[in-house]
């Protein structure tokens, strides 16, 4: 939803492929900020969308009329991320006169100084004097956010056994593997983790988990107490985060091990086969920060300050734009 508008709010797109991943980034950012925010998910044509951004020719002219077209009147602020989206930030950077400030998140596949600022994650190593840099991703979650979200789903854990654990479930993408036989290893150890120690659960899954792989949990589990969401119904994703006392998430997804964190509670990731470069480094840097633990059938226990990343970087984009004005 989008922040309510009072007179001196900056307006602001923000513009994805629709992406779940990275529009959540730029939304999480713009609600930090306090801006007075609209989504629009754009879809590009061929040849185009697959050229580099310096050859698109007319960007906003060439969208295709299935997706968000992008007209004037130009935003104040303009919060992009992803591939598609790098052409239609520097035409309107042009057409807007250059008034419109321009934030991407994620390494550019361009010269990072035509945006007014970029947004990596510590694990790549783009630096420069307009790039700010945050452990992992950004997000949706404040802490008033968490609370809201706990007291709105609590009665699905009313029931479940103590401890109780938020399980959240990725899939498989470009750098990891998440089988069949995958699957079965997480469901037996969750399945053992309850009957070594009673603990209860709140499970997610995501698109990328595959009905195979949910009907593999779901049959494991029929003994366990739990609760599983696979997509029906209200997201309790937020709340299932809020509830726990302790997490474990597959190690598929930079963005769900950072919001995990965001509660300062035991964060267990569970290693999917594959990785790369990046995924590896940052694994390791949030192992070495003290954030979290490889799962391999045991709960531990241990403490730290929540990863805010957003807030964080939120603070030092407003600074920024107070100085531009």
């Amino acid at each position: 939803m989008n922040s309510p508008a009072s007179e001196n709010q900056k307006s602001c797109w923000v513009v994805t492929d629709g992406s779940a991943g990275m529009e959540i980034q730029c939304i999480g950012l713009a609600e930090a900020l306090g801006l007075d925010y609209s989504v629009k998910r754009i879809k590009t044509r061929r040849p185009w969308k697959w050229l580099p951004p310096q050859l698109w020719i007319d960007p906003l002219g060439n969208l295709n009329p299935e997706g968000d077209l992008l007209r004037s009147p130009w935003p104040d602020v303009l919060i992009t991320c992803g591939r598609q989206a790098i052409p239609m930030s520097l035409a309107i950077k042009k057409a807007s006169a250059e008034k419109t400030f321009t934030i991407h998140i994620q390494t550019p596949n361009c010269d990072a100084g035509r945006f007014d600022l970029v947004i990596v994650p510590e694990h790549d190593k783009l630096r420069g004097p307009n790039v700010l840099f945050c452990l992992g991703s950004l997000s949706r979650i404040t802490p008033e956010r968490l609370a809201a979200e706990g007291e709105k789903f609590k009665n699905h854990a009313k029931t479940l056994p103590r401890p109780l654990v938020t399980v959240l479930i990725g899939g498989t993408n470009r750098c990891y593997q998440f089988t069949q036989e995958v699957m079965r290893d997480l469901a037996g150890k969750l399945t053992a983790l309850h009957e070594e120690t009673g603990a209860g659960f709140l499970i997610t899954t995501s698109r990328r988990t595959g009905a195979e792989n949910e009907a593999i949990l779901k049959e494991a589990l029929q003994n366990v107490p739990h609760r599983l969401w696979t997509g029906e119904g209200d997201n309790p994703y937020f709340g299932f985060l809020s509830l726990a006392d302790s997490l474990i998430v597959t190690g598929d997804s930079v963005n769900m091990v950072c919001e995990a964190c965001s509660m300062g509670k035991p964060v267990h990731v569970f290693e999917l086969p594959g990785g790369n470069t990046k995924f590896n480094y940052f694994h390791q840097t949030m192992r070495e920060r003290g954030y979290t633990r490889p799962f391999t059938g045991q709960l531990e226990s241990w403490s730290y300050q929540p990863l805010l990343e957003t807030r964080k970087i939120a603070a030092e984009v407003a600074e920024i734009l107070q100085q531009r004005d």
